[in-house]
């Protein structure tokens, strides 16, 4: 294999003092803080019914990113020893010998993260009283830069990987193998990208739907369809998916693709 015909990736894993996976989601994070405070002065929302929303979707999205992929890709190692279940809420991992070392939190996943940013949605409209959907549709016109440099975060930790390809813009991932792959993860930040670049410009055209429910049904529409055939270009996570007829992946895009129709084709 000439490995000259394909793009060579092993880059840092850190930036000075920050992990570059880490910093890509605080980006990513911080521009959807942005345009949604954007809407929110567009639509006249008072700032202190917006100051709280952030807390929300961070916990919101990180419990639930953590716990879905505790429990859909290896319950069998989180759920089956006391030292499972104290990894899968802190980010440690416990040595043979009972010490400790500080990991960080080794699996997110993003179905898990969207229905935790949708549950502490739901917490956040009781206290503040606001149009549920309102609040929807506004974090899903913001949620493709969000997305985008989440798995820009994946690509900089080479994980998350392709299938073995010929393609000329193959990435040769030097942390895993000496193999050409499909870059998967950028296959996904650019439509993630493009995805916002279409709410935006929506968000615009169309203002009086947001409110309705349809910005929201068709962000998980758009971002659970491309997932479930982007699967196909990547290899399984992990072993057990191999004799699935669907990937883990993909049996979760499925009632995520159902929801986000049923939203965008409810009545007001």
């Amino acid at each position: 294999m000439n490995t000259l015909l394909y793009i060579i990736w092993n880059p840092s894993l850190t930036i000075g003092p920050f992990r570059w996976y880490s910093l890509c989601w605080l980006i990513g994070l911080g521009l959807a803080y942005y345009v949604v405070k954007c809407l929110y002065r567009e639509q006249k929302i008072k700032d202190e019914l917006f100051d709280p929303l952030f807390v929300y979707c961070f916990l919101g999205i990180l419990i639930g990113a953590r716990l879905g992929h505790c429990l859909f890709y290896q319950p069998d190692y989180f759920l089956t020893s006391w030292q499972g279940v104290v990894e899968m809420f802190l980010p440690i991992h416990i040595l043979d010998d009972g010490d400790w070392k500080f990991t960080g939190y080794e699996g997110l996943a993003s179905h898990g993260g969207t229905l935790g940013l949708i549950i502490a949605l739901l917490v956040y409209v009781r206290k503040t009283k606001l149009s549920i959907w309102q609040v929807l549709d506004n974090i899903a016109i913001a949620t493709g830069t969000t997305a985008c440099f989440i798995r820009l975060g994946n690509l900089m930790n080479s994980e998350i990987i392709g299938k073995v390809t010929d393609v000329p813009w193959a990435f040769v991932f030097e942390r895993v193998d000496m193999l050409p792959r499909h870059p998967g993860q950028l296959y996904e930040a650019i439509a993630y990208a493009l995805l916002f670049g279409i709410m935006w410009y929506l968000h615009k055209r169309i203002p009086q739907k947001i409110g309705t429910g349809w910005y929201f049904g068709f962000c998980l529409t758009y971002i659970f369809t491309f997932r479930f055939f982007i699967e196909y270009t990547k290899e399984v996570q992990e072993s057990f998916e191999a004799s699935l007829p669907l990937d883990m992946g993909q049996i979760l895009s499925i009632p995520f693709v159902v929801i986000g129709i049923i939203c965008m084709l409810r009545k007001v």
